[in-house]
């Protein structure tokens, strides 16, 4: 992989301001966030946000931190993916919250200007999105085999049981195994911890 093409190269390039790089990471990213963000909001009410408006969201706030120098610690692709996908999942959850906000009657519409001129602090800071993706990776890596590693990937991307079956050729009820086995690992993992 090319120095240009590596995430260090990306995030050199985000710090510059080279609004090349900032379009290849959309071309590379902005299709798999967009799906994240329609499985996150599936079926619950977004007002003007749909899910197109929070990957894009999610991608101008992860350039913007880039460029102010901040995630320092992302040294490969899962690392950034892993940042990516908190992002979105967060600005999903906003874009959710506001809109049930506007109809419970509490709060109030705010209009933004162009669509990158977004509010202010309602993504997590760089460094507490750097720690999420840190202790991600270490989950992943507990889980000690590749197979299990895309599954939980996958799930965390928003894709059904049935989907995950297709995608790796194997019965619905191996992938629900499979689920389950991730599960334990991970909960046997933080009493571990406690």
């Amino acid at each position: 992989m090319s120095k240009a093409s590596s995430i260090t190269g990306w995030l050199e390039g985000l710090r510059a301001g080279d609004e090349v790089t900032a379009q290849r990471l959309w071309e590379e990213y902005f299709h798999r966030l967009v799906l994240m963000a329609r499985a996150r909001i599936a079926g619950r009410p977004t007002g003007p946000k749909g899910s197109d408006d929070v990957a894009l969201s999610a991608l101008d706030s992860f350039c913007r931190a880039a460029e102010a120098g901040r995630f320092p610690k992302l040294s490969d692709r899962d690392d950034l993916w892993q940042v990516l996908m908190m992002l979105t999942a967060r600005k999903a959850i906003d874009a959710v919250r506001r809109e049930s906000a506007l109809q419970r009657g509490g709060g109030q519409l705010v209009r933004e200007g162009p669509f990158f001129e977004t509010i202010v602090g309602i993504e997590p800071t760089p460094s507490f999105a750097a720690e999420v993706a840190e202790q991600f990776r270490l989950l992943l890596d507990r889980l000690g085999d590749d197979e299990l590693r895309q599954i939980a990937m996958w799930k965390l991307e928003g894709f059904t049981n049935p989907e995950i079956a297709g995608k790796i050729d194997k019965s619905l009820a191996t992938v629900e195994r499979k689920l389950q086995l991730i599960r334990r690992k991970w909960e046997a993992d933080s009493a571990d911890r406690e």
